[in-house]
């Protein structure tokens, strides 16, 4: 009795809902990919002769993001996390985790692959019809025990980051909103003129090349010629 209440229960949800039509205004300039809609199961309530379950949609999607070095260049293997700060609940009946209930709001940490793009997955619940989470992204998180035990490491310009997600599901208005960002300057062009030299550091310059073995053996021998002109006069 329990699983057949149980089943039509779960028959009614899903009949109501489809994840093939999603719609989605993006405002996010591709920061946010990949996106779906899923029910899961929030919670359970057990009766005398039957468990009702409770099913909640849940978006699911990609934060999407680049890593570079000083120079632009695309950078391998670097970890980045989202750690949510708030979710909204609805105001009659909260959802919280428990024994009974899977809702949970499931960051993914994303690596940068060899174009130095990554992806953090997440699936969250929408409530009331909207998406609304705050939180922070967190760029390469171990750095420093890196550091500490492999003696190299790639230390984040940016430690942290806050972020807002936000969708709703019946307009499709989805918008992410990344924190300040820092932007990397560096002064040219001084000394022409009257003009004051701008404060601030340039780029790190490449080691000054060492010359080549050729002209070292040719001016080695250039020196043995010169002395032994000299001798032949008894200097």
């Amino acid at each position: 009795m329990k699983k057949t209440v149980s089943l039509i229960f779960g028959f009614l949800f899903s009949s109501c809902f489809s994840t093939t039509n999603i719609k989605v205004v993006d405002y996010t300039d591709g920061r946010i990919s990949d996106l779906s809609l899923s029910k899961k199961v929030v919670g359970k309530t057990n009766f005398l002769f039957f468990t009702f379950t409770k099913y909640g949609i849940f978006l699911d999607g990609s934060i999407v993001g680049v890593v570079t070095d000083y120079y632009g260049n695309p950078i391998e293997g670097v970890t980045v996390k989202a750690v949510s700060d708030v979710v909204k609940k609805e105001e009659e009946n909260v959802i919280e985790e428990n024994v009974t209930s899977h809702v949970n709001v499931n960051f993914s940490a994303g690596v940068s692959d060899s174009m130095g793009i990554y992806k953090i997955r997440f699936s969250v619940p929408v409530i009331d019809n909207e998406v609304d989470i705050r939180g922070k992204l967190v760029y390469n998180p171990g750095w420093e025990q890196q550091k500490q035990n492999l003696g190299k490491t790639y230390e984040p310009q940016i430690k942290e980051s806050p972020f807002r997600l936000y969708y709703n599901l019946d307009s499709g208005f989805l918008a992410f909103g990344e924190g300040v960002r820092s932007v990397v300057v560096a002064p040219v062009g001084e000394g022409i003129g009257k003009m004051k030299a701008l404060p601030g550091q340039r780029p790190p310059q490449p080691p000054p090349q060492e010359k080549s073995s050729q002209q070292e053996v040719k001016q080695e021998k250039q020196k043995r010629e010169e002395d032994d002109f000299f001798k032949a006069f008894g200097f």
